[in-house]
């Protein structure tokens, strides 16, 4: 039997699993993982070129993956809009296996030279999130939105992880704070969007944020890379 590239890649990210806890997202846990999976030194760096950093990527798209699978095979068109939101990014928390995980993600994604990467899967999980829910928004409004998420999530995220209520009640409430607090912003917005006055101060930012969102379109269409929009 053939062991692909994304096969090997996962059987390292399960092995590592077990060490990071102790070990973190280190160079230490990846060096065990390498050596459970019985998998050659080289192919392994040619597998994750940054070792640890590469697998804890892939560790949080997987998460991802789970949640856009949930939400496309749930039920949603008795919710309303802010209610979805809310699901979503609680499907994305319940898609942690161990808390200790994600614990352990932040100190390493804290480090100057990693930070670039955390920010960059926080605003895609958000972006997933407004995507797989039909966002269709073009203008300044596509930019705002995910901004706005990635507040959310990472504030209900950073209280997920000290909450031991039963079920995560409380975090679940606290999200519901939060989302309520963006929804009243996005009213405020559209007042103003909807404001002719306004019109001519908005040009510049709606094209700006055009000529961030048309690369990652782009890649988004590119082979292998998830659309759930598709």
């Amino acid at each position: 039997m053939t062991t692909t590239y994304e096969d090997a890649k996962q059987q390292l990210l399960d092995a590592m699993l077990t060490h990071v806890p102790f070990d973190g997202w280190s160079e230490t846990s990846f060096r065990a993982a390498v050596t459970d999976c019985g998998i050659d030194d080289a192919l392994a760096r040619a597998i994750c070129p940054r070792g640890a950093v590469d697998l804890a990527l892939a560790f949080h798209a997987n998460g991802d993956t789970a949640m856009v699978e949930r939400l496309n095979s749930t039920d949603l068109s008795d919710l309303k809009f802010r209610e979805r939101i809310a699901a979503a990014v609680r499907f994305r928390l319940e898609a942690v296996p161990d808390k200790e995980l994600v614990r352990r993600g932040m100190t390493l994604f804290s480090l100057p030279t990693h930070a670039a990467d955390g920010a960059k899967a926080l605003w895609q999980t958000c972006g997933l999130i407004w995507d797989t829910l039909g966002d269709t928004s073009e203008d300044v409004n596509w930019y705002t939105k995910r901004a706005t998420l990635s507040g959310v999530y990472s504030s209900t995220l950073l209280f997920w992880l000290g909450d031991d209520s039963p079920d995560h009640q409380k975090t679940w409430e606290f999200l519901d704070r939060r989302i309520d607090n963006v929804m009243q912003f996005e009213k405020i917005k559209a007042q103003v969007n909807d404001n002719p006055l306004f019109k001519p101060f908005l040009a510049v930012p709606n094209w700006l944020a055009g000529q961030v969102k048309a690369p990652m379109k782009m890649r988004a269409d590119l082979p292998g890379v998830l659309n759930p929009r598709k």
